[in-house]
């Protein structure tokens, strides 16, 4: 029993990390335009209506994509984009969050896991997810792990796709920062 159970583990452990190393791409490159969308959000555990368009006109939007509101990588990278928000604001940048999860899981996830710094969006009916392809394959019932840096002009300048969630805050403010610098 013991050896069997070893083996489920280990044959476990090696498929989802193959799940985990599957190449993606992101489907929209850069110079295409973003899908405008508005979409019911919470920022801080308030609700209110958040527009891409209304968001563009203040600056580049970081939008990013995570499977599911506190689960372990998409608790890591909330927190990563809580700390950066700032950076990204200084720059004129507004940092969105897009999932599956209903708007009262997203009360509780903009409040504990973004601490309060960023909104997040509910995508129920997965339109958005699917506007900007980042349905997850494997399990189409939510998002991949997908990050867009949106210019003002509604252009894509920067994906990048990744299922570890450790390079999206580094890399979509490397994007963010290069566009300010050649626009300010």
């Amino acid at each position: 029993m013991k050896r069997w159970f070893g083996m489920t583990v280990a044959a476990a452990i090696v498929g989802v990390t193959a799940w985990c190393m599957i190449p993606a791409h992101a489907a929209l490159q850069n110079g295409a335009s973003a899908p405008d969308f508005k979409a019911q959000a919470s920022l801080g555990g308030k609700v209110f209506t958040f527009s891409l368009a209304d968001a563009l006109k203040q600056g580049p939007v970081v939008l990013y994509f995570y499977p599911a509101a506190f689960t372990a990588g998409c608790t890591i990278e909330a927190h990563d984009f809580a700390e950066a928000t700032d950076a990204f604001k200084a720059m004129g940048a507004t940092v969105i969050g897009v999932s599956h999860d209903n708007i009262d899981t997203l009360n509780k996830f903009s409040v504990s896991e973004c601490r309060s710094k960023f909104a997040v969006a509910a995508d129920t009916d997965q339109k958005i997810m699917k506007s900007y392809d980042a349905v997850l394959a494997l399990k189409p019932d939510i998002a991949n792990r997908i990050s867009y840096v949106i210019a003002p002009d509604g252009k894509v300048i920067y994906s990048y796709v990744s299922m570890d969630p450790d390079k999206h805050v580094q890399n979509t403010m490397a994007a963010v920062r290069k566009w300010h610098e050649t626009h300010h």
